[in-house]
């Protein structure tokens, strides 16, 4: 699939603001066509289809509610619904690619709901030379978000931990991207049901065999 004309001047924008800040927030980044079919599969899936979060990977995934309360729905190409957003995330994986040569591999998203008082304290998505995260990508689904629900995305300076850099409300259609391994982030407490997507665009780490990104 090709990316559209209406699709390259935000794709443009996230790759010069990748380039020159390391993060990057649109509002025009995901078409509407893509938003309503990721509504409407919000709507057809039930508490159950949602699993607890956990932290790690593999063998060191573990949950903690002291760290994250969110629950999550791995995203997949079996679902028509979910395949949109995944192929526009492909037309963006191809396009930085092009413009800056990040070797972007893989992608891989889940939904994301947080009930009343969930959170997610501070922690960073890949750590140097330690994963193949590369690239973090956040798509908000939530209408008419006021600001007395909380739930924002604090973003924290790469180059110090402490300083908090920029808030996001978690509007409808608002689309985050940063690089995985400088920018440290949380969700702060929501106080009404938010959904988002999340998302991690990875480098191959295949050694000897051993396949990274796993199948």
């Amino acid at each position: 699939m090709q990316a559209s004309e209406l699709s390259i001047e935000p794709f443009e924008q996230i790759a010069e603001d990748l380039y020159t800040k390391g993060i990057s927030i649109s509002t025009n980044a995901i078409p509407l066509k893509v938003l309503r079919a990721l509504e409407a599969r919000l709507n057809e899936l039930d508490h159950d289809s949602f699993d607890v979060a956990g932290i790690g990977r593999q063998t060191d995934h573990a949950t903690n509610a002291t760290i994250r309360r969110d629950k999550i729905h791995w995203l997949d190409n079996n679902n028509e619904l979910e395949l949109s957003y995944l192929e526009h995330m492909g037309q963006l994986q191809q396009f930085v690619n092009r413009r800056l040569f990040m070797g972007l591999f893989s992608y891989e998203s889940h939904f994301a709901t947080y009930q009343q008082g969930d959170f997610y304290k501070k922690h960073l998505d890949a750590f140097k030379g330690k994963t193949n995260r590369v690239l973090t990508t956040v798509l908000y689904l939530n209408n008419n978000w006021q600001p007395e629900f909380g739930g924002e995305l604090v973003v924290y300076s790469p180059d110090n931990h402490d300083e908090e850099l920029l808030r996001v409300t978690p509007a409808f259609g608002t689309f985050v991207t940063f690089l995985s391994d400088e920018f440290p982030h949380e969700v702060l407490p929501a106080q009404h049901t938010r959904f988002s997507i999340a998302g991690w665009f990875r480098v191959n780490a295949s050694l000897n065999g051993d396949i990274d990104p796993p199948r």
